[in-house]
Order: structure tokens, then C-alpha cells, then sequence
């Protein structure tokens, strides 16, 4: 692989990480109070944009990245707009143990 590959390549796995440790934050203490609902809408319409671009290039890595990025962000937009009850239900289903 050329340089401008690993370049991408880390970019993209850096990028598509960088959510988790937030979504699991999330997940484990149900607190979404310091979060910015509209910072997480921005970059959720930012990688459906990326994801649409990637689709009309044919181009999976940046479909892949963008739409693992789509999920996480959006899963943590959810978590940030939904009320208490619902929040908990959800948190509690993936880690019935926090």
C-alpha cells in the first residue's frame, strides 16, 4: 500500500473509533446532560453526506467508516433526545450490569 492509503486508512479508523468511547460512556452512566444535541445533529447529516458521497463514487471505505460513524453518532444523538425512561431502557438492554 502507498502512503496516501495508510494515510486514509488511519484516518478512517481513527475517525469511525472515535465514537465508541463516548456511546459506551453513554451506555453506562444514562447521563447525556453535558452533551450538544446539535453538534451531534450536525456530524449525524455530515456522515449521511459522506455516506451518500461515498455511494456515488462506489467507494466502500468511505462508506464503510462514515456509515459505523453514522450509527455511533446517531445512536448517541438518540440516546441525547430520548426521555429518561426510554434512555434507560435502552442502556439497560445493552448492559443490563451498569
Amino acid at each position: 500500500m502507498d502512503t496516501a492509503t495508510w494515510l486514509g486508512a488511519g484516518a478512517a479508523l481513527a475517525s469511525t473509533i472515535s465514537f465508541a468511547p463516548q456511546a459506551w460512556k453513554v451506555i453506562r452512566s444514562r447521563r447525556t446532560q453535558d452533551i450538544s444535541a446539535v453538534m451531534y445533529g450536525i456530524t449525524v447529516v455530515g456522515f449521511a453526506l459522506w455516506c451518500g458521497y461515498g455511494i456515488l463514487l462506489r467507494q466502500w471505505p468511505i462508506i464503510a467508516c462514515n456509515a459505523i460513524c453514522l450509527c455511533l453518532a446517531g445512536f448517541i444523538l438518540f440516546m441525547k433526545l430520548s426521555p429518561e425512561r426510554l434512555k434507560n431502557q435502552v442502556a439497560d438492554r445493552i448492559d443490563p450490569a451498569a
